[in-house]
């Protein structure tokens, strides 16, 4: 009984302390890029777009598919920066607490 009193202290601290992880991940900023850094993309770790910077040179009206597949590049390249960021942040949290492998948090 007693170590599922202290399982249940760990889970409640990890609890606060996934609230102010959440509200921190609004804040973090991640960027990600395409075409050698002609198309780049800033958004929050926890996804929200910030910004699209776009390399002048790029705006040729016969060349918009490619300006349109480095957008979705660079976006993808933040995204995925977001939820390595999340992830780390998360490891962090979780650190001690004993979760199975694999587990991904929140629920």
């Amino acid at each position: 009984m007693r170590d599922i009193m202290g399982i249940m202290k760990q889970a409640q601290a990890m609890q606060e302390k996934m609230a102010s992880l959440q509200a921190e991940l609004d804040t973090v900023e991640v960027r990600g890029a395409a075409g050698g850094d002609a198309v780049s993309v800033r958004m929050t770790a926890k996804g929200q777009m910030l910004g699209v910077s776009i390399d002048p040179s790029l705006m040729v009206a016969d060349e918009r598919e490619i300006l349109e597949d480095l957008i979705v590049a660079a976006c993808n390249d933040a995204r995925a920066k977001a939820e390595a960021t999340a992830q780390e942040r998360m490891a962090e949290l979780t650190k001690g607490l004993p979760l199975p492998p694999g587990m991904k948090l929140p629920f």
